[in-house]
């Protein structure tokens, strides 16, 4: 079973010298030889077809190359540049292009070839075109064709009832040849059949039975690879949708503990023969059964678990276990060099201080990976004062994470704006393409649809809504994303109280939203709770627009700092989505808490367990940072003696996860005789306000029912006068 990919652990960078130890030298490829001659065929036909956009749903690209010259068409959106494109599944020879246009059509365009779907060739340039059928002779070679319009004729965009490429084939695809790193120190390449290759990709994170739908979408966007972090019996379908857009696949491998800190299990790689010989056994099987499958780009073994390792082990024995995972991964690469020769082998890690011990212990790798995010034009500084002597892939990368960012005034990472966001995939695949021969591309993170904590943090498109990230990182692979429509932004979000807003009750959010293109603008807010219960999913929340930008949001009852997510959908599947963090208070109650520092009795208390001991004073101490937790028992009690006979007008009790269904509110004289002014069997946690009129010395919760397994636990039993 594949893993899901981690939303994120700590990025470090370190720079360590080393000795070079010599360079990496792969034997360049044969070219291959001219194709056979043959009779002109319809190559275009039922084959995938991509565009930069489409009007709507009726008008997918594919309508152009289902044969139907009259019924069903691809139209764009109403913007210039636009491009259509079809993959004829392997290089042809090309001879002829015609082009049955409907109504609005291209009046200059350019017909264009490509090998890989990223470096293209003019073939034909077309200006002053009158609509109708264009039959255009051309002359080359490519495995993808495509009409690059740069004027449309007239208001709308471009629509086409029909594009056919003729040609000839030999049948052989050129890219399912091997794949090598080839050249020499500080001037390396990544080859697929002979053909140059920069890795423009992205971490896939959609279902694989979802493929079919979302990798069109991929392809669009200039992509033309993507990482995966484990490989298994699941896996074939999504190599196979990968295929037929013409995409390449880096398979991971998962090993323990993947994911750097914080994430999987510990393993003894000095000492556990049975999970490396396990692991070794299941990634041979992979390897035997994808090693041919046209997608396969490289195997990539391990995530982060050179730097995750440290949450496992200290010392002499972290440095034991950091020596022998990286000789398990070199045994790995080993081995699967022996099998498939064709394809390079490289292991990820977070954290460049990684990299000496890859060097020393794992000299058959091809080359290394590196997941590196507000800091990624670092890996090159490191790499070049560390003396190393293979190339590197970026296997994620993007925005700052939230281990790389500031604190907010709530004591919670500061997120990132979307513009910023955005701003730091440019800067990502800036950094990689500055250092040629080194940088072989990168796979950005993420092409992920969770809309939850860390899919609005990281991913493109969260719930299917484009994110101005998303364009940024197709301007980044096409330069053809700038007249695309785009989502609104967001700007000045605030929200008041930020630190104080009463549990319950409502907070102000204000923000300023513009949508370039001048659509309507619809909003939601939601509310993330991992830093308060740690529930990564958003809710929507109940609010109100009070005009100008202004939201009146109503506080969850659970104390503690929530995230607040202002949404900003365009109508046209895009989104802006700005946050900021809002701390969560008990409400304030009017009078004296009388029970404040008050002695304080219960029917038991936890003396150790977590952050306990918790004894029943911490109750009534004033601090929302400490509780009474009682055992895992029913019934309980807590009482509070006010020293003398006390008006008592209101309590409000503050509650742990640990809560009460049931309970009463009792009251004495005496701390004897008892009567009971309050009852509930719906109690829900949180905090509870209850209106009391009584005149009592003592005051005690018999607590009757537990809302969890727990036991009972108050951070405030506060009794207000």
């Amino acid at each position: 079973m594949s893993p899901s990919p981690p939303y994120h652990g700590p990025v470090v960078r370190r720079a360590v010298p080393l000795l070079a130890l010599g360079a990496l030298v792969a034997p360049a490829l044969a070219l291959a030889a001219p194709p056979a001659q043959a009779a002109e065929t319809l190559l275009s036909q039922g084959r995938p077809a991509t565009a930069s956009s489409q009007e709507g749903d009726g008008y997918a690209p594919s309508a152009a190359v289902d044969g139907n010259l009259t019924g069903t068409r691809w139209a764009s959106r109403w913007s210039d540049p636009q491009w259509f494109q079809v993959d004829l599944g392997q290089r042809s020879d090309l001879s002829r292009i015609v082009l049955t246009w409907e109504g609005a059509y291209g009046r200059s365009y350019r017909i264009q070839a490509s090998d890989d779907g990223t470096d293209w060739r003019t073939l034909k340039t077309v200006t002053g075109g009158d609509g109708g059928t264009d039959e255009l002779a051309v002359t080359g070679s490519g495995r993808y064709v495509r009409m690059l319009g740069t004027e449309r004729s007239g208001g709308y965009g471009y629509s086409l009832w029909e594009f056919q490429v003729y040609g000839s084939t030999d049948g052989t695809p050129p890219t399912t040849g091997a794949v090598e790193v080839t050249g020499s120190q500080g001037n390396w390449q990544l080859t697929v059949g002979g053909q140059p290759y920069t890795v423009k990709g992205l971490t896939w994170g959609p279902a694989i039975a979802d493929a079919p739908t979302y990798l069109p979408d991929v392809k669009s966007m200039g992509v033309n690879t993507i990482r995966t972090w484990g490989t298994d019996g699941g896996t074939k379908p999504l190599l196979d949708s990968a295929a037929a857009n013409g995409l390449k696949v880096v398979n991971g491998f998962w090993l323990q503990p993947g994911g750097g800190p914080g994430s999987g299990g510990c393993v003894n790689y000095v000492t556990d023969t049975a999970y490396k010989n396990t692991m070794l056994t299941e990634f041979t099987k992979w390897v035997e059964a994808y090693r041919n499958h046209p997608a396969t780009l490289m195997w990539n073994v391990g995530n982060e678990s050179v730097l995750g390792l440290q949450n496992c082990y200290s010392g002499a024995e972290l440095e034991a276990q950091r020596n022998a995972y990286t000789g398990f991964v070199n045994d790995v690469a080993k081995k699967i060099h022996s099998i498939d020769p064709d394809h390079p082998i490289t292991s990820t890690d977070a954290w460049t201080g990684a990299w000496p011990y890859y060097q020393r212990n794992a000299p058959d790798l091809d080359l290394y990976s590196m997941n590196s995010y507000g800091d990624i034009c670092g890996v090159r500084e490191d790499w070049e004062q560390g003396g190393y002597t293979k190339p590197y892939l970026i296997t994620e990368g993007g925005p700052a994470g939230e281990w790389e960012v500031p604190d907010d005034p709530n004591g919670v990472p500061d997120e990132p704006t979307d513009v910023q966001k955005a701003e730091g995939y440019t800067k990502a695949w800036n950094c990689v393409t500055g250092h040629r021969g080194v940088a072989l591309g990168a796979t950005l993170f993420h092409y992920g649809t969770e809309h939850d904590f860390g899919g609005i943090w990281f991913n493109l498109l969260p719930d299917g809504l484009k994110r101005l990230s998303y364009y940024a990182v197709k301007r980044a692979y096409t330069a053809t994303a700038g007249n695309d429509n785009t989502p609104p932004v967001v700007s000045a979000l605030a929200v008041s109280p930020a630190s104080s807003a009463p549990a319950g009750g409502e907070f102000t959010v204000r923000a300023d939203v513009r949508d370039p293109d001048g659509d309507p603008i619809t909003y939601k807010i939601f509310l993330s709770g991992n830093y308060a219960n740690g529930d990564k999913r958003l809710v929507e929340a109940s609010w109100r627009s009070t005009g100008n930008g202004t939201f009146a949001v109503r506080a969850p009852e659970k104390l503690g700092v929530w995230k607040v997510y202002l949404q900003a959908e365009d109508g046209r599947g895009n989104a802006g989505i700005e946050t900021k963090s809002v701390k969560v208070v008990a409400p304030p109650v009017t009078g004296t808490n009388v029970a404040l520092n008050k002695p304080t009795t219960a029917s038991s208390f936890q003396p150790s367990y977590g952050d306990c001991p918790c004894e029943p004073a911490k109750a009534t101490d004033g601090r929302a940072d400490t509780r009474w937790a009682s055992d895992w028992s029913d019934p309980q009690w807590i009482q509070v003696d006010l020293g003398s006979a006390t008006p008592v007008r209101k309590l409000q009790l503050v509650w742990d996860p640990a809560y009460a269904k049931s309970y009463e509110v009792q009251i004495s004289d005496n701390g004897t005789a008892w009567r009971t002014v309050h009852s509930t069997t719906t109690g829900n946690g949180d905090i509870d306000t209850i209106d009391v009129a009584a005149t009592a010395r003592h005051v005690r919760l018999h607590l009757t029912a537990r809302g969890t397994g727990w036991g009972y636990s108050l951070h405030e039993f506060g009794i207000y006068g």
